[in-house]
């Protein structure tokens, strides 16, 4: 019988120990999300390359596996001050720390130890595919007019699948309906002082995941991470701001991203030295645009991207 790929879910559930399986719940641990791109077994092959008295394929040999997914998440407060949103495990997994603070707010910052784990069950219409010591990255996507989400790829220890039914009873309420990105929605978005006519914002936490598989050891780490964004805004008069010379001069400052309104429905984001690089032109409806490259560099340490849930 066809698989239907509408009967799907996805759970996911952070690790008390890195690589042990916590068993997430439907009831409990089910994702809201769109699966872009399932990767169950991403395989790794070495060619035998032994000489023949012929044409033809030698073989090859598997050296390992390992597992992938990228899954699409709306980014969406809680719905009450100072509670987690449901995607903050997600998060977790991408090298960020969550801080609670019990009725005014959740503040998730990057991190560069102590990294936590998730593992990740995916249903797809009585198929089950496990995912083990889970690590990935994220990019947050803000386009005016549009649904703001996140992006996240996860790499994570293979296993292998299994026939088992789509649990029942999977809870999404803690997921709440996001708002449009526009001017009554997202009331502040200031780049370098400015508050500038955005179209399209990404900044991507560009974290750098291996898996490694040595004899006594499979491991999936993150090694570094390289912020970086991008953003289409209306263009300025130089007196406003003249981008190519904050380009050229290298100048960091800020930027400010106040997504939501009225408590438990905030999403802000914090970057607190960004560098603006390679500014170009585009005609967007007759109007004259600016495409920038953005670069998200340290102030103090683990501080490039704060994310606060408020």
């Amino acid at each position: 019988m066809a698989k239907l790929m509408r009967n799907t879910l996805l759970l996911a559930k952070i690790e008390a120990s890195a690589g042990v399986d916590p068993v997430p719940t439907a009831g409990s641990n089910s994702i809201l999300c769109r699966v872009t791109n399932p990767q169950p077994v991403v395989a790794q092959f070495v060619e035998r390359n032994n000489i023949k008295p012929y044409f033809g394929n030698k073989g090859k040999v598997q050296v390992s596996a390992y597992s992938e997914i990228e899954i699409e998440v709306e980014i969406a407060a809680a719905g009450a001050a100072g509670t987690a949103p449901k995607f903050g495990s997600l998060l977790r997994a991408c090298a960020f720390s969550e801080t609670i603070s019990a009725g005014v707010s959740v503040v998730y910052a990057p991190v560069s130890s102590s990294l936590e784990s998730i593992t990740i069950y995916f249903y797809l219409d009585g198929v089950l595919h496990k995912m083990t010591n889970c690590r990935g990255t994220v990019t947050f996507d803000l386009n005016a007019r549009n649904i703001p989400v996140m992006k996240f790829k996860f790499t994570g220890i293979y296993s292998t699948p299994t026939d088992t039914a789509v649990p029942g009873g999977s809870d999404f309420s803690g997921f709440k309906t996001p708002f449009a990105v526009n001017k009554l929605n997202t009331p502040t978005l200031a780049l370098h002082g400015i508050a500038v006519a955005l179209d399209t914002l990404s900044l991507a936490m560009n974290n750098d995941v291996k898996y490694r598989n040595l004899v006594n050891s499979e491991d999936v780490i993150m090694v570094d991470r390289n912020p970086n964004g991008s953003a289409s805004i209306e263009m300025t008069s130089v007196a406003t701001k003249g981008w190519h010379g904050v380009a050229q001069a290298g100048t960091l400052a800020a930027l400010q991203v106040v997504h939501g309104s009225g408590a438990g429905n905030i999403v802000q984001f914090d970057a607190p030295k960004v560098q603006i690089n390679d500014p170009q032109y585009n005609d967007q409806d007759g109007i004259a645009m600016l495409n920038i490259g953005l670069q998200l560099q340290p102030n103090a340490g683990n501080d490039e991207l704060i994310i606060t849930v408020k």
